[in-house]
């Protein structure tokens, strides 16, 4: 998340406690706001590891680090887990390992910007999900003109990317949902740290390999370390947090600072510029986002 992912908005979740916040604090928006640039610039630096261990050879370092920081901290009990705990767990950890895995490999083909602007629509579509109002049937509208601002399909297109980045807004609605579920059933920080445990062990043949070819390569493993620190641990804990604290309109709304942190991670750290059709194409589906998500209907305690 960067996912980086995403790692990454929960704009329709109502938080995890059952009393929702009713306004927001300074310190929740330093904590999103954190949250926000560290995972991009996470995703930034970590792209630095591509060329030689690759993007699953970085997001496989990522989940170890996030779980060798997160399992001692929260300490999750897995022999008293229960189904009703174990299995948004187990999903939690597999949507950990495709989201991250799919953005990752399509920031190296799109850039870091377009490919978590795509991410993005994820969210949008979580804000968007069972309404019939005509309001986000325009944005759902909108986030489409977006798209296809962002993209302009031609020959030189490179689809594979966009599909990856599409898989990678798939995957972030469900870690919204997935979170929300885990997190009121486990206290504290043992849903993300058991999720991010589940997902390490789905990457140990990735290591395996990468070491059976010589490629566990000293400065792009430090670069993968920084971004599980950066993209992994400091994101999965501020979200839960978060998600307890800050109303999740106000929550979703702010959260539209991902794409445009992203592209300013990108020319600063990665040297990626932005054509003027990417500007445009990114600001339509940040806007549509904002806009779904300040006229949704307020959530009731119990809905997804």
């Amino acid at each position: 998340m960067t996912a980086t992912t995403a790692p990454l908005t929960r704009p329709s979740v109502a938080p995890v406690s059952s009393k929702a916040p009713r306004a927001w604090s300074p310190a929740g928006v330093v904590t999103m706001l954190g949250s926000s640039a560290s995972s991009q610039v996470g995703a930034a630096i970590g792209a630095h590891g591509f060329p030689t261990i690759g993007p699953a050879g970085v997001v496989a370092v990522r989940q170890f680090v996030a779980a060798a920081v997160l399992l001692p901290v929260a300490r999750p009990h897995f022999r008293r887990f229960s189904w009703a705990q174990w299995w948004p767990t187990l999903l939690l950890g597999f949507v950990f390992a495709t989201m991250n895995l799919s953005v990752y490999m399509a920031i190296d083909r799109l850039g870091l910007a377009l490919a978590i602007t795509l991410e993005f629509l994820g969210p949008l579509g979580v804000a968007m999900a069972g309404s019939r109002s005509r309001v986000d049937l325009l944005c759902a509208l909108g986030a489409g003109t977006g798209v296809y601002v962002l993209v302009l399909p031609g020959p030189t297109s490179d689809y594979l990317g966009v599909g990856l980045g599409v898989l990678g807004a798939i995957c972030w609605a469900a870690y919204i949902l997935l979170n929300r579920v885990a997190g009121a059933r486990l206290p504290g920080l043992q849903a993300p740290a058991a999720g991010t445990a589940v997902s390490a062990l789905l990457y140990l043949p990735v290591a395996v390999v990468l070491l059976a070819h010589g490629r566990w390569d000293g400065d792009g493993v430090l670069f993968a370390v920084a971004a599980g620190c950066l993209s992994s641990v400091v994101p999965y804990a501020a979200d839960l947090i978060v998600l307890r604290r800050v109303p999740a309109r106000f929550f979703g709304v702010f959260m539209s600072v991902h794409p445009v942190l992203a592209a300013v991670a990108g020319l600063v750290i990665l040297g990626q510029t932005l054509d003027f059709h990417e500007w445009l194409g990114m600001i339509i589906i940040v806007s549509a986002n904002a806009i779904a998500t300040t006229t949704a209907r307020p959530v009731r305690n119990g809905e997804a």
